[in-house]
Order: C-alpha cells, then sequence, then structure tokens
C-alpha cells in the first residue's frame, strides 16, 4: 500500500504533475492541499479516468484538501468539529480499519499577527479532534502539510530561519502536542538524523532546489504500530524540478500489508 501527500498550490494548475504521477505510481491514497478550486469546478473526471474516487472540499483562492483513492470511503468528514470549523482544511476519511486524516494546517504568516496565534490554536484543536474522536491504538494516518519544520535539520539553515512562524519553540510544542496523541513521524522513522531532506522550496529563492535551500514541512505521521509496519518514505524531489512545478514536492510513504 501506498499513500501520498503533496500541496499541490492550485490543483488546475499541477494537473500536468499531478496525473502522470498518479499513472506512473499508482498510490492508493493520494492527499492534496491547497487545491485552490471551487468543488463545483474540481476535476473529478481526470481523476475517474484513471481509476480514483475523489473526496474535497476548497473555494477558488485559498486552501482546499482533497484525498484520491482507489476505493470509495465508508464515511467522510470535513473541518473541526468546533468552530471555525475550516472544512477546506481538514479531510476525514475511512478505508476499512484504516482512518486517514489529510491536513492544510495554517501558515501563521507572522510571530506577532493574529494568524499565528490561529495556527496554534489550530493544532491544539487538532490534538482535541484525534482525543474526542479517534483511538490511538487503531490503525491511522495523519498527513498533509503541517507548515511545522520540527528540528534544526528540517531547514537548510536553523540560526537564520529560527523565530519564522514554521520554526521556532511556540510551533514545535503545539506540533510535538499533536504527537503526543500516539503519532510517529514515518519519514524520520526511516531517516533518523538525516538532514537536507526537504518537502518545500520558496519560488522566491533563487535556485533553491539546486542550492538545497529548503524546509521540511510536509509530513506523514502514524499510530505506532502502523509505522512499525512501514517499509520507506521517500521525498520525491523530481516533482519540484517539473514545469511549472509546485513549491512543494511530493512525499510517499509504503506498506507492505499481511
Amino acid at each position: 500500500m501506498k499513500i501520498a501527500t503533496y500541496n499541490v498550490n492550485s490543483l488546475r494548475s499541477r494537473l500536468h504533475i499531478v496525473l502522470p504521477w498518479l499513472m506512473k505510481n499508482a498510490p492508493d491514497f493520494f492527499c492534496m492541499q491547497e487545491t485552490k478550486v471551487e468543488d463545483a469546478r474540481f476535476p473529478a473526471g481526470e481523476f475517474a479516468a484513471l481509476g480514483y474516487e475523489v473526496t474535497y472540499r476548497g473555494n477558488k483562492q485559498y486552501n482546499g484538501v482533497s484525498i484520491a483513492s482507489r476505493e470509495k470511503p465508508q464515511k467522510v468528514s470535513f473541518g473541526l468539529p468546533d468552530e471555525p470549523t475550516d472544512p477546506d482544511r481538514l479531510v476525514a476519511a475511512q478505508f476499512g480499519d484504516l482512518t486517514l486524516i489529510n491536513v492544510y494546517v495554517p501558515q501563521g504568516q507572522e510571530v506577532d499577527r493574529p494568524q499565528f496565534a490561529y495556527k496554534l490554536a489550530w493544532l491544539a484543536r487538532l490534538k482535541k479532534y484525534l482525543e474526542n474522536n479517534h483511538k490511538n491504538g487503531r490503525k491511522l494516518i495523519l498527513c498533509g502539510d503541517f507548515n511545522v519544520a520540527p528540528d534544526s535539520i528540517d531547514v537548510h539553515d536553523p540560526k537564520r530561519i529560527l523565530g519564522h512562524v514554521s520554526f521556532n519553540p511556540e510551533v514545535w510544542a503545539a506540533y510535538e502536542d499533536v504527537l503526543s496523541w500516539g503519532l510517529v513521524d514515518v519519514f524520520r522513522k526511516h531517516h533518523p538524523g538525516e538532514a537536507g531532506q526537504y518537502t518545500f522550496f520558496d519560488y522566491r529563492v533563487r535556485d533553491s532546489v539546486g542550492r538545497n535551500l529548503g524546509w521540511r514541512v510536509d509530513h506523514i505521521l502514524a499510530t505506532p504500530a502502523w509505522a512499525d509496519a512501514s517499509r520507506e518514505c521517500t521525498v520525491d524531489l523530481p516533482t519540484r524540478l517539473e514545469t511549472k512545478p509546485s513549491d512543494h514536492v511530493v512525499l510517499y510513504a509504503r506498506w507492505e500489508e499481511s
């Protein structure tokens, strides 16, 4: 089984990357963030032609989440249970005994702005949502763009970047609190202590990919037993080298089910 996550930064602008990737790699689940497309214009037909069911919620300019899956989910929900629900930032789907949750965590803008406080509160609400709606002994995957680089090896210049909304003690603590519910970083399980592997490369930085000036802010998290069963977790850097790419890469993990 293969699960992938990708901040597409406008799905309709990245179909030339997404559809060939699906054809080549055939993941069972493909989670997307920042789809930036209203539901009426979501390109569901293109996914159906490749054998994928799609669940989605979005709007024209901001946010948007979607899961493409080989099988139809038994249950789907959008958003957090309390206000503001942010249905275009979280989608949860049930596939047999697997719960798959795809999130796009607020970026935060600046640490002295209300948006950063909202980001910290959003992560706390995510933890509460897990506590109240899921059991951490079950098979559960939480993935997406968390807008958090958890460690100094997850950014290219930790001294300079320290204090950014995605790299500071407050956001680390909020992210770790989510993990404390009972989740394992699947990428770190397979690449412990390995620096220089990133999932985001800023468009504004000259030759950011060639110079490897990136951030690891996209994550695949799993309940412990399910994380132990994983066989790999890989950053697909070529997806950032395509023509007109997203500023993120595809991150995918693979399991061999018994």
